[in-house]
């Protein structure tokens, strides 16, 4: 071999680890499984910048948006697990999150669901999660008793009330039978309508108006929220009065809701990925229970209904849109 060239490939082979040294760090991976609501992400995204974590600059998101394609939910865990990225974000719905635990025991995950995740096997205890599961819930399934009787307080006397619900939820049995409980406490005539599709809600209204019913109420669910133009559309065409249960229905001109606060608990989301990436762990991190829960009412949809909201009702709302 010639000098020159000996010289040329030892400097080539002196250089190669120095490029790659100096090649940057890849930054922590974020799986997150959530809906297509923006809103959604700006919370998280706000509640990761609390512990100093800023998309692009310190940490990196992957966005799987799934709303209620559940049948989505095994391949897309699959291949994060198998990217082993830092941590999983779920934000859609216990079923999301029961398939994320299926998949690892050890990537941490974090959870927004809205029923409770001891009954439903996410969690042993609130206070302490043990494994590597812990989030947020918004205990939006106990909401539906409280949803009936503000809906009764602006229905004639006698009225019958329909629930439109998706059997396919995770928390749709037990939201439920706590709605028709209480519905009979009330001597109120409750009917179920189901849906899992558009088709389906748009013949839910058919089925209101055979049925007679005097007003609805919408269970904790994705699909809703992701229909609200929809529902609230055919509500307004209809004439009937109808409490939801998420902003979505209301920002898309719903007459009243009684829900949680999702912006404050997907902001918690965000703070619990980012205080994990931090080197906190899960099992160290208690359950949070967002409490934060608005009433919001809509006059002029009121006004368009014929209805009147009792005094007592404005008192106690949060917002009123005049």
């Amino acid at each position: 071999m010639r000098r020159r060239e000996f010289i040329a490939g030892l400097g080539g082979a002196v250089a190669w680890p120095l490029a790659v040294h100096s090649q940057p760090r890849a930054l922590p991976m974020i799986g997150y499984i959530g809906g297509a609501l923006p809103a959604d992400k700006t919370a998280f995204l706000n509640g990761l910048a609390e512990p100093g974590y800023v998309e692009g600059r310190n940490v990196a998101i992957e966005y799987h948006s799934v709303d209620t394609r559940n049948e989505r939910l095994p391949g897309i865990v699959s291949d994060l697990v198998g990217r082993r990225v830092a941590v999983i974000a779920v934000v859609i719905s216990t079923a999301a999150a029961l398939a994320a635990k299926a998949a690892t025991q050890d990537i941490p995950i974090v959870f927004r669901i809205g029923g409770d995740p001891v009954a439903s096997g996410l969690v042993p205890s609130l206070a302490r999660p043990g494994g590597n599961l812990t989030g947020v819930t918004t205990m939006g399934v106990e909401q539906g008793p409280k949803r009936l009787q503000l809906l009764l307080e602006i229905l004639p006397a006698g009225a019958a009330v329909a629930l439109l619900t998706n059997p396919t939820n995770a928390n749709a049995a037990r939201e439920r039978d706590e709605i028709r409980a209480a519905a009979r406490l009330l001597g109120v005539r409750l009917v179920i309508f189901n849906a899992t599709t558009t088709d389906d809600i748009k013949a839910a209204f058919v089925g209101f108006v055979a049925q007679r019913i005097g007003g609805f109420m919408t269970a904790a669910e994705p699909l809703f929220f992701r229909n609200s133009d929809l529902i609230v559309a055919l509500a307004a065409r209809h004439a009937i009065p109808a409490i939801y249960s998420g902003r979505p229905s209301f920002d898309a001109g719903g007459l009243m809701i009684y829900a949680s606060d999702m912006f404050d608990a997907h902001r918690w989301t965000g703070v619990y990925t980012g205080r994990i990436l931090k080197g906190e762990k899960p099992a160290d991190l208690p359950v949070q229970q967002s409490t934060k829960v608005e009433l919001a009412l809509n006059l002029k949809v009121a006004k368009a209904l014929g209805i009147t909201f009792p005094t007592s009702l404005l008192v106690r709302a949060d917002e009123v849109i005049e």
